[in-house]
């Protein structure tokens, strides 16, 4: 972008040097959409719940559903949401079904927002 194409701002004046390097370092904008849409599926208080639950123990439908004191249905509905997003995984054990976060980012993602807001 040329200085005759710039935004004006008014009282303050560009700094070139840094808007070109942060602009080198700028993802696609369908890498930012997609970053957007994951810190969607934390934004809703049920599914941190789960990952909260999930953060402290590998768990199956019913005991997530008896700890959170809701219906197995909605509980699934949520997981079913978390692992298209890749937030959880799970194995099966005979005929149930075990819960975990998917990996380490994630268990960082939920680790670090807890120490963020309890400062």
């Amino acid at each position: 972008m040329s200085k005759s194409q710039a935004p004006h701002c008014g009282y303050m004046h560009l700094h070139e040097e840094v808007i070109r390097r942060v602009n080198q370092e700028m993802p696609e904008e369908e890498t930012l959409f997609d970053l957007a849409e994951l810190f969607k599926i934390f934004g809703d208080s049920t599914r941190i719940r789960i990952l909260y639950v999930l953060f402290q123990s590998e768990m199956c439908v019913c005991d997530i559903a008896q700890l959170l004191g809701m219906t197995q249905s909605a509980i699934s509905h949520q997981l079913q949401t978390l692992k298209k997003s890749k937030l959880v995984k799970y194995r099966r054990q005979g005929k149930t079904v075990f819960y975990s976060l998917a990996d380490a980012h994630v268990r960082t993602i939920i680790g670090q927002g807890m120490e963020h807001i309890t400062e």
